[in-house]
């Protein structure tokens, strides 16, 4: 087997264009695959430099492999199966700051780097007093970037053509405008002046971003194998699911310049993410919420099990396409899509997503994914969605503990102030006081459901037949004949 370098496998010499603060699993198999297939498929000619956010990383991995690493794909594509392998040859080197600061400096000194990409988690665009501009390099992943900014702009005399296009892909709503306004306290702290200022906001953008795409990582079952099919002892294999979207808030014009969609890719550059958001919550995120508890209770453990379930695929397909996808105003036929790409991912066959491991801190999830959309679909509808509503009665009788009929154990895990509310509840043995009690809890909803109305006989009512008949049961009542 031989090793993984540029003698042993090809790798083009490109433009470096890009520097990537991040080397995980997440970058490597998104951000830089999709740089790999601009390069593929829309001349994009361009590499990436990618810079380790924290002290300890994997930088040094990456070096001993020159940068090069195979991307799997798994999944369903328009219900093919796939399990593809990509050498992904986009990284031209990978710095460690804390150790190789001034080559980490120098990269603002390179006219033709034009973005900077980012996934420091959710705690790495952080404001840090602590960081002065004289470290070497700042702690936070913001203070290092206004550290590279300001250099560039002295270098290049604040040529407005010299600034630099920034996504971050961290996980936070809005994460464009937490990174700019953290950059703006840098800016203030180290009074680096009006001028550089003024540089930042003509020359620079700074645009919010949503990614998605599901990646497990290494594949250490499944290792060897690959290696003995690749014929390279590559220890830098990353695992992800087929399906990829990135919604970019930037105008067209970035979109010149940053060529996903023409590389038959699935980035959407768009004025506002907000909708997107909305989408992927309330018709990913939502259904997997009331899914969980209707399918364990019902005997099924498995994501993928429960939408080929006879029973439960039904109800999955009604919470997604009649409730949940009434409430929100993109266009139907994109909502088909995006809905039609949820299910492929929840039926992926190489992932066994237990329903348990959704069901942690079930009542925020309900919040804050599925309680908009059941208001929502009252006020244009007139009636309440009955599967949202089941689903929230079956998130209550989770929550009651016990064992399911075959014998396996409920235990559910939240705040110990909802489990001791629900056990107080149950106690009563009464349904009417737990739908009003559970209903009632303000520091749960922030507001008393019980005021919604219909919605506390609705949830009572479901509580009884789940008791009485059984969660399949209950389910098959509430789906059209």
């Amino acid at each position: 087997m031989k090793a993984l370098n540029k003698q042993t496998a090809p790798k083009p010499q490109r433009t470096e264009r890009i520097i990537q603060f991040g080397e995980g699993n997440f970058l490597r198999a998104f951000v830089d695959w999709i740089v790999y297939n601009m390069n593929e498929k829309a001349g994009f000619d361009g590499s990436v430099v990618v810079v380790q956010p924290i002290e300890k990383g994997m930088v040094d991995m990456l070096n001993a492999q020159d940068d090069l690493y195979h991307v799997n794909l798994q999944g369903l594509d328009k219900g093919q199966v796939v399990n593809s392998l990509t050498l992904v040859d986009v990284i031209s080197r990978a710095i460690n700051p804390y150790t190789e600061h001034d080559a980490f400096v120098r990269l603002a000194e390179q006219p033709d780097i034009r973005f900077v990409i980012s996934n420091t988690t959710e705690a790495g665009i952080a404001f840090d007093p602590a960081c002065r501009l004289d470290d070497a390099p700042a702690a936070s992943y913001p203070g290092k970037l206004t550290q590279l900014l300001y250099h560039r702009f002295r270098t290049f005399g604040g040529d407005l053509s010299k600034g630099l296009i920034i996504f971050p892909c961290e996980l936070i709503f809005l994460n464009g405008h937490r990174l700019k306004e953290t950059i703006y306290q840098y800016i203030e702290l180290w009074r680096l002046g009006d001028e550089f200022k003024a540089w930042f906001e003509q020359a620079c953008g700074v645009y919010a971003t949503l990614v998605d795409r599901i990646v497990p990582g290494f594949p250490r079952k499944e290792i060897d194998a690959i290696k003995q099919k690749l014929g390279y002892d590559d220890n830098l294999v990353v695992q992800a699911e087929i399906f990829h979207l990135w919604v970019i808030e930037a105008p067209q014009a970035v979109a010149e310049e940053f060529p996903a969609d023409r590389a038959g890719l699935n980035v959407l550059f768009v004025p506002s993410e907000a909708p997107y958001h909305e989408r992927k919550v309330t018709l990913l995120n939502g259904p997997h919420t009331v899914l969980s508890p209707v399918a364990y209770l019902s005997g099924v453990d498995i994501v993928r099990d429960a939408c080929e379930h006879p029973v439960i695929g039904r109800y999955i397909h009604q919470v997604m396409y009649d409730e949940l996808m009434a409430t929100l105003n993109l266009p139907k036929e994109e909502l088909e899509r995006f809905a039609g790409d949820v299910l492929e991912r929840f039926k992926n066959p190489f992932v066994d997503h237990a329903v348990t491991s959704i069901m942690l801190n079930s009542f925020p999830k309900y919040q804050t994914r599925d309680l908009p959309g059941l208001k929502t679909f009252l006020a244009r509808k007139g009636e309440l969605p009955r599967g949202l509503v089941l689903g929230l009665a079956a998130i209550i009788t989770y929550y009651k503990g016990g064992r399911r009929a075959d014998g396996a154990e409920i235990a559910p895990n939240d705040a110990p102030e909802i489990i001791a509310l629900l056990a107080d509840l149950w106690a009563t043995a009464d349904t009417a006081k737990v739908a009003q009690g559970v209903l009632a809890a303000q520091f749960i909803w922030g507001e008393d459901l019980n005021r919604i109305p219909g919605l506390t006989d609705a949830v009572k009512a479901d509580l009884d037949s789940i008791a009485e008949k059984g969660m399949l049961e209950a389910v098959k009542q509430i789906l059209p004949e």
